[in-house]
């Protein structure tokens, strides 16, 4: 995958843009990223905001050894899949994306 198909991919998966980068925001704090795809010239890293808020790289790759998923699932090769409260925290996000479509609102 490329920068442009993992933007494309977390966009509709329930990431948004902050700062210009596709970012995960706690629900408590729907405006504050936690988890945020840096996405360089030829790697992608995942961060995440530690509580003193500065970021810090949980995992990277380059962008040749993320593979997309045939089924629109989590991209292989970032490792997403085994960072503990990660799925729940995308489902999140994209849940209160899609509500806020169907209400109007956001």
């Amino acid at each position: 995958m490329d920068k442009d198909a993992l933007t494309a991919w977390a966009l509709a998966n329930g990431w948004q843009m902050i700062a210009g980068m596709p970012s995960l925001t706690k629900p408590s704090s729907p405006k504050e990223a936690i988890v945020r795809l840096a996405l360089k010239a030829t790697v992608v890293n995942v961060e995440v905001k530690k509580p003193a808020g500065k970021w810090e790289k949980l995992t990277g790759a380059p962008y040749a050894q993320v593979r997309e998923d045939p089924e629109g699932g989590i991209p292989s090769g970032l490792s997403l899949d085994t960072i503990p409260g990660f799925g729940m925290l995308m489902r999140e996000n994209k849940d209160r994306m899609v509500f806020a479509r169907m209400t109007g609102k956001g």
